[in-house]
């Protein structure tokens, strides 16, 4: 029997956790296109560990990822520092237009705080100066960024860096997410490997090697209209691949890399279309 990947191991734990513990909300803000009230089923806190440096990774084949979109967007939080929906259109994404808060930007959010409180920049001098320092956190939750007008409060909102100088004389970059929220089914997967992407960049620009990544989650959910599409998910069984990130080598700089400069080697992306085809999710706006 096919054990997959260590993503699909945790996804279909995380499934069957929901589905016998999950709680339903009784007033959901988000709706569904028909304007029917987007209830989920839910259950609070959790984690998921990754060695990047041991072929770990977050990348599932339970159903098709199709991952370069992402990437797009997380280049546009990151790199771009931008909040404009045309910008971001640029990549191919246009998933954030709900959110538009009608000048074609999504507000005091995602890149605008990146910009704002020189997120990344400082991240990078921080770790380059003391990488031996545990204070090196990105927070997308900035209270007075809220008092202007926004689109959506960050649900992965938090990066937590530490340079491990490992036992085999390699150093190490790891990181670990937190994630207010999540629904789980169309984006846990995806916000998880955004992130072992950023990872990535950031070891490649300072010069380390990716370690340990770690997602914590506090609200983890499945919408009541995707319950048998989880039940489907448990169902099926897994592709054994060894998904890994590879980056243009002549790239070193963090704002230099393109999104053609990321590859995502080793996911058999047209066999698990065939053996595991993509489900439909009505979407909670």
């Amino acid at each position: 029997m096919a054990t997959g990947t260590k993503g699909d191991k945790y996804t279909k734990e995380i499934i069957e956790r929901i589905l016998e513990e999950g709680c339903l909300d009784k007033d959901p803000r988000p709706k569904y296109a028909d304007g029917t009230p987007a209830h989920t089923l839910s259950v609070n806190h959790g984690i998921c560990t990754y060695d990047l440096s041991k072929g770990e990774f977050p990348l599932i084949t339970l159903r098709p990822i199709a991952v370069s979109k992402s990437i797009g967007e997380l280049l546009w939080i990151y790199q771009d520092e931008s909040n404009n929906l045309d910008r971001l259109a640029e990549y191919g994404v246009t998933w954030w237009d709900d959110w538009d808060i009608g000048d074609r930007t999504i507000g005091a959010c995602y890149g605008e705080t990146v910009r704002r409180h020189k997120l990344v920049k400082d991240l990078l001098k921080g770790l380059k100066e003391n990488p031996d320092g545990r204070r090196h956190i990105i927070s997308l939750w900035q209270v007075d960024d809220f008092n202007d007008p926004h689109g959506l409060k960050p649900c992965a909102f938090m990066t937590i860096w530490n340079v491990r100088h490992g036992k085999d004389g390699v150093d190490y970059l790891d990181m670990c997410l937190v994630q207010r929220s999540s629904d789980f089914l169309t984006a846990g997967c995806i916000n998880q490997v955004q992130y072992v992407v950023f990872q990535h960049l950031i070891a490649r620009h300072l010069g380390y090697t990716p370690g340990r990544f770690t997602w914590f989650y506090d609200n983890i959910q499945i919408y009541d209209r995707h319950v048998e599409q989880a039940k489907e998910m448990l169902k099926r069984e897994p592709i054994d691949c060894n998904p890994h990130i590879e980056i243009n080598p002549e790239k070193t700089d963090f704002y230099d890399m393109r999104p053609e400069d990321i590859k995502i080697e080793g996911y058999p992306l047209k066999k698990i279309k065939e053996k595991n085809p993509q489900l439909k999710f009505d979407l909670g706006i």
